[in-house]
């Protein structure tokens, strides 16, 4: 970095902070910027402070929002019978681009990974119990947790949990792969996926 001026050392180091970006691809970015006119650096500084004041969690499901409740759980065309539990945001765009699921969503923000140090406490699984508890129209639970090792256990973990409350929980069938992420899946592997989903526990 030294052979940089201070300023663009710090642009790089702060880029390649991101998740995915190397050294190199921070050095390209860097430069990028700097190629670009001032009003669009600006522009893009101001995006992503204003995201990083306005955005919250969702009162009831715990997506990423800017108004509570998120537009989601606010809509009267939503079916409230269906909650579908994911790990992270991402997964519900995921899973609303395929255009097939109306129910409602539950964010757990992670899933459980005892080699990680994240156990059910880490995630968001308290909000989605003192949900289902305050809301008797809720009839079925879908696990959507990402086909891995730990959202296998995630999945087993809330299915144990939730039936004693005598809700259907159910699991979306794996048209995904082992090892792979929702956010990757293409519209069709989601749709099957969903669609064969399974009752556990």
């Amino acid at each position: 970095m030294a052979r940089y001026a201070p300023s663009i050392g710090r642009l790089i180091t702060e880029l390649a902070k991101l998740p995915g970006i190397g050294g190199k691809s921070a050095q390209r970015l860097a430069f990028h910027l700097l190629g670009q006119p001032e009003e669009q650096v600006a522009a893009l500084a101001e995006a992503i402070l204003d995201a990083r004041k306005t955005i919250r969690l969702c009162s009831v499901c715990c997506n990423l929002t800017d108004q509570d409740p998120c537009e989601i759980c606010a809509s009267p065309a939503r079916d409230r019978t269906m909650i579908c539990v994911v790990e992270n945001p991402r997964d519900v765009a995921s899973m609303e681009r395929m255009h097939e699921y109306k129910g409602l969503y539950h964010v757990l923000h992670g899933a459980i990974s005892p080699m990680q140090g994240v156990g059910p406490d880490q995630i968001r699984l308290r909000e989605l119990l003192a949900r289902l508890r305050q809301d008797d129209a809720v009839h079925e639970v879908i696990l959507a947790t990402n086909p891995t090792v730990e959202g296998e256990a995630t999945a087993l973990y809330l299915a144990r949990l939730l039936k004693p409350a005598g809700i259907l929980t159910t699991r979306i069938a794996h048209g995904i792969p082992m090892g792979g992420d929702l956010e990757y899946a293409d519209d069709v592997t989601l749709a099957r996926a969903m669609e064969g989903r399974r009752e556990i526990g």
